[in-house]
């Protein structure tokens, strides 16, 4: 007598494909810590969390996490580390106050005052020169990354708290200021409170959900729909070439409920930053940043010659890549990047001051290596870094709201980073 196993097998089947979307979307399960993490928040601060202001706030407040993980997930792919990223953002965030307000450097005396956008150009150029000096040691010179790195946090830290003297730096000009505290202007329009309730949410058990009444715009809204559709057509257009070329693709059950889950959280995010002032001016360069090293990282020569790199140095040598150019490149991007987080920061504090920078280093390499990052180098995406990167800026945004002191929350994201790591040694030993 047969025995009918086919619900069996489709409930096996349907758990794999569930596990496999998780997966897809990031290492390890980040993506459901992700909603976790939101989720607790939400009911721990009743409603308050996922409020107009503090989702905006995990922006602007943590755009330089985002700005500057992208830099160092090409460090660590690359199989380096750098860890002067904090003190180099101080320095450069320095840089640019002192060209901008004038104030006067010991020895040299006062520099003439520049115009912000300049100001922001020469920035941008010394970062990428600090780059070079780091990468040469690196690349060249053949001294480890961390010796390199670790002597770049002490002397950019040093030179900080030379330029400025002990004291801040400020105010700035506000068109230099509108780096990170500025939004997008408003050119479609405003909709008072569509649903017509006023309330700020809706209470569900212990859970408040914030589709409450407000004021929403249009424009950013519009900005979420199009993002959301150039993010399914990429993954249409990559499916399709999958299917072309002989390699194994996820279901179509697959693939569009991963889509679904992405435009879900990418419309949520745009609806309550509407409900706001709209698109916060620094979120709408960490996107543009996002889009341009997706593109370096899945479509590009370099961006396939950095992995080849990390994945084993010897083997790409042999296949012709440049090793050490690749290197040297990766520090010139990470000394950029870093130029303009330290600018986003002293930008939002409308001042640079001795201690900018401070801890930077624990952020980026944390949502770096949360996001996916392989300490052994060779493994990371853009996609999982910026779930990293959000995953810290709603960790810092929640406890604050929590009034979790300092201290705490020092130790708590230490512990975060070393589970990460750990499970990034453990799958590996498996493997081996």
């Amino acid at each position: 007598m047969s025995v009918n196993t086919t619900p069996t097998t489709t409930a096996a089947d349907s758990t794999s494909s569930l596990r496999n979307v998780v997966q897809s979307l990031g290492r390890g399960g980040l993506f459901v810590a992700l909603l976790i993490a939101v989720l607790f928040f939400q009911i721990t601060s009743n409603g308050v969390m996922l409020k107009p202001l503090n989702v905006t706030n995990v922006f602007l407040q943590n755009g330089y996490i985002l700005v500057m993980a992208l830099g160092m997930l090409l460090i660590i792919v690359i199989g380096h580390i750098d860890l002067s990223v904090g003190s180099v953002a101080g320095f450069l965030g320095a840089i640019a106050a002192v060209l901008m307000v004038g104030a006067p450097l010991p020895i040299i005396g006062n520099l003439p005052v520049v115009d912000p956008i300049i100001a922001v150009a020469l920035t941008l150029i010394v970062g990428g020169l600090i780059g070079v000096w780091q990468g040469a040691w690196v690349a060249y010179l053949r001294v480890p990354s961390f010796i390199v790195t670790l002597a770049g946090m002490l002397l950019f830290r040093g030179a900080t708290l030379f330029m400025l003297g002990g004291q801040p730096v400020g105010p700035f000009p506000e068109s230099f200021r509108a780096i990170s505290s500025g939004f997008i202007p408003e050119v479609i329009g405003t909709v008072k409170d569509p649903f017509g309730t006023g309330d700020p949410g809706i209470a569900i058990g212990p859970l408040v959900l914030p589709f409450g009444g407000g004021d929403l715009q249009l424009t950013t809204l519009v900005l979420g729909v199009l993002i959301s559709a150039f993010i399914v057509f990429l993954g249409i257009r990559s499916r399709r070439e999958q299917t072309k070329y002989g390699f194994s693709v996820s279901s179509q059950s697959q693939f569009w409920l991963r889509n679904l889950l992405i435009i879900a959280g990418v419309m949520f995010i745009a609806y309550r930053l509407a409900g706001y002032k709209g698109l916060p001016m620094v979120a709408l360069i960490a996107f543009l940043l996002i889009g341009f090293y997706m593109f370096l990282t899945l479509r590009t020569v370099v961006g396939r010659r950095i992995y080849a790199v990390g994945g084993n140095a010897k083997a790409a040598m042999l296949s012709g890549v440049n090793s050490k150019r690749m290197v040297f490149l990766t520090f010139i991007n990470m000394g950029v990047l870093a130029a303009l987080g330290g600018m986003i920061i002293a930008a939002r504090f409308n001042s640079a001051t001795p201690k900018a920078g401070y801890g930077f280093e624990l952020d980026v390499i944390a949502a770096t290596f949360v996001g996916g990052a392989s300490a052994y180098g060779g493994v990371g995406t853009v996609a999982g870094t910026v779930i990293g990167a959000l995953f810290f800026g709603l960790l810092n945004i929640g406890m604050g709201i929590m009034s979790i002191p300092i201290d705490y929350q020092f130790m708590i994201k230490a512990l975060v980073l070393l589970v990460a790591v750990y499970f990034d040694v453990s799958s590996k030993n498996k493997e081996g």
